[in-house]
This record gives structure tokens, sequence and C-alpha cells, in this order.
């Protein structure tokens, strides 16, 4: 077991502060939620208090019973964990229901964090091919999304959630919305890891007072195979990320998360049987200058989440969802 007093603390853009590294919830389709479930149980015992959930992924009940189990049996306390969840692209225009459903599932009474999982309301099944597309998906909207950021403000005010977070946002969509917002949001998930980068996005969270916190940090290999296409690179075979791994005696994944600590990124792993390894990478030693400088040679711009199955009658590509030209693809009312 790893003691949580020694895994270090990140400040949040809103003044609190969070574990610098946590444990992911999404079994990428390959995973059961009672695996799932089982990885939370094994990660609290020893020494996760930091729990990245989301109501999309199908398991926050039997992740919950797991949280239940952990209070009642005096594991830890409701206040010792860090929990956070998201608002799915359906429930936009119910945003209370949502986060009443997410604290019912997860028996937690109340969320630390509650993330907008994707800045525009379109909605795909579980498990869709990855060319399925919903008729009434439509491109980000400013109004929209303040009407969902306001909502979330109003459980602020009420109590049910402590911190807002952001997710899969552009600098042009922040841009367009962060001088409207009363309560600012603390933290930001967003695809990072060293084929992706993403150093200009890094720069301008740190610059907001907005945490980075980095999802698929080790690249993903078992992301779900609708995400999988033949020219993805590979991140944990790098042969400079290798050498780094052999030289400290770790396993590469290690050497990633490190990394991801190192500029300030709050990682958070899924793992089913390796999540000690993982959360020992931050009570261990740090990489060097020279180590960091070589995985930052690593960038490829190796998006892995492309988000295909958002897009809308008219769009282009995938490429329309991030705003890459520095514009807002579409939208209406920027």
């Amino acid at each position: 077991m790893i003691d949580p007093k020694t895994v270090p603390m990140m400040r949040l853009g809103d003044g609190g502060s969070i574990p610098c590294l946590g444990m992911g919830t999404f079994g990428s389709d390959r995973v059961s939620p009672e695996e799932v479930a089982g990885a939370v149980a094994g990660g609290i015992r020893v020494g996760y208090r930091l729990f990245d959930c989301a109501a999309c992924y199908g398991n926050e009940e039997q992740i919950g019973r797991v949280f239940r189990e952990a209070f009642d049996e005096g594991v830890v306390k409701r206040e010792d964990l860090f929990i956070m969840t998201k608002v799915w692209n359906d429930m936009h225009r119910e945003v209370e229901k949502s986060c009443l459903k997410s604290i019912k599932d997860l028996q937690c009474d109340y969320l630390d964090m509650l993330f907008i999982h994707w800045p525009f309301p379109n909605y795909h099944a579980p498990f869709c091919d990855v060319n399925s597309r919903n008729p009434d998906s439509r491109p980000f909207s400013v109004e929209e999304f303040l009407d969902t950021y306001r909502q979330i403000e109003a459980l602020v005010d009420k109590g049910l959630v402590r911190h807002i977070g952001i997710s899969n946002m552009t600098i042009p969509k922040m841009n367009a919305v962060l001088d409207q917002l009363r309560i600012r949001p603390a933290a930001c998930e967003s695809e990072m890891h060293p084929c992706f980068q993403q150093q200009e996005l890094l720069d301008y969270l740190t610059a907001h007072d907005i945490l980075p916190v980095g999802y698929m940090p080790l690249g993903s290999p078992r992301r779900p195979e609708r995400d999988i296409e033949p020219g993805d690179i590979a991140d944990m075979q790098m042969p400079e990320l290798l050498e780094i791994a052999k030289a400290h005696g770790v396993h590469p994944a290690i050497i990633c998360l490190k990394w991801a600590l190192g500029r300030g990124v709050l990682p958070i792993p899924f793992s089913v049987h390796n999540y000690e390894a993982n959360l020992r990478a931050a009570v261990t030693e740090k990489l060097t200058e020279k180590e960091m400088a070589a995985i930052a040679s690593l960038e490829r711009g190796n998006r892995l989440v492309k988000g295909q199955v958002f897009l809308w009658e008219g769009a282009r590509d995938w490429h329309d969802l991030w705003d890459e030209d520095g514009v807002i693809v579409d939208c209406t009312d920027c």
C-alpha cells in the first residue's frame, strides 16, 4: 500500500486541492463494469483517493457499491475521496437530474467535481460504430454551453457539487465562454500523452489557472476499437521512452505518468491489474530535465480520440470538432 498522505496534492484553479494522480474508470468497451469496480476496490486499498467517473461509462452503480462498502467498513471516509463524474451529452438540458442520478449511483452524497463531458449535446449510443451519426447532432453553441454550465453553477450553490470541470474543449471554445462564467472551471480534461502533448493547450490552461487533467496518459493501447486507426502510434513503444524506462527499471507506463506529472498535468490512467504501480509513479523519483526533454521530442500530433461519432450534418470530418484553424467551426452564435 502507498500512504495516501505521501501522494502530492495539486492546486485546482479555484483554490481547492486534489491528489496529483487518479484512477480512471473507463473500461474502453473491453472491461466489464464489475471488473472496473474491482479495480476501484483494490485502488482504494492501495492508496488511491481520486476517482474519475462518468455517467456514460455505464459502471457508476457498480462503483458506488464499492464506495459504500469502503465507507461502511471504515477503509475510508467520504471526505477522504475526491470523486469526479461527468454530464453526458444527452443530459445537457437536465444537468441536475444527471447529477442526482450519479450521486445516487455512486452513493457519495455530493460530487467533488462535475465535468461537462463534451462541449456539445451530440449524443451517441453506447458501443456504436465509428461511422454512426446522430441526425440531431449540431455544432458548438455558446448559449447552449453556457446554459449547461450555469446549471452546474446552480448545483454548486446547492452544495451538490464542489468544483466545476470542462472537458474536450479547444482554445477557441474557451475564449468564447470563459469571461461569461460566474464560477471559473477548476480543471479541464483533455487527451494528453507523449505522442499527443497539446503544449499550446497546456500553456493556455496554465495561463488561465485551470488545472490540466490528462486522459489516455499512456496512449491507451486498450482504447475502443472504433478509436483505433492504422496510422496511430503506440507511445509506449517509442525507443526513447523504452530507453528511459529501462534506465529506471520500470514499465514504460510509469515513465508516461512521471512525464505528465513533471509538466504539471494530473494523469488519470485506468488499469485492472497495474494500478498500484501507476500510483507509485507519484511518490518515487522524478524524471531528469534531460529525460523530460527526450520525451518532449516525441510529439507526433497523434490524436487517438478523434470524435467522429459527434459530427453534425455539413461537417467535413473529425478535424472540424477541434477548431484546428483557431476558429470554432460552424458556430452560429460565437
